[in-house]
């Protein structure tokens, strides 16, 4: 499968009660992370975490599926159209 560079947002409510959550994930699919920048607003009980990622439709939709079903997380993604590695097919 063809791998794709992109971006994911992050914006976790009341990130002291769920981010041991968010951050467990996040470590499970760091081989698809290039880059990350959190922002805690302690003030407004909010965090915001931007990844930059390379990886399948199929790795980018297990991640940010597995994020999205914890509870107060909302997450948004966008993958660019080209390719950037296509894995070498094996012959039957």
């Amino acid at each position: 499968m063809s791998k794709r560079i992109g971006v994911i947002g992050i914006v976790i409510d009341e990130p002291k009660i769920v981010g041991d959550k968010v951050n467990s994930v996040i470590s499970a699919f760091s081989h698809l992370i290039i880059g990350r920048m959190g922002i805690p607003r302690n003030d407004a009980h909010v965090g915001v975490i931007a990844l930059i990622i390379e990886g399948t439709t199929d790795e980018v939709g297990s991640f940010t599926g597995k994020l999205g079903r914890i509870p107060g997380v909302n997450v948004k993604s966008a993958l660019t159209a080209k390719t950037t590695i296509e894995e070498e097919h094996q012959n039957d």
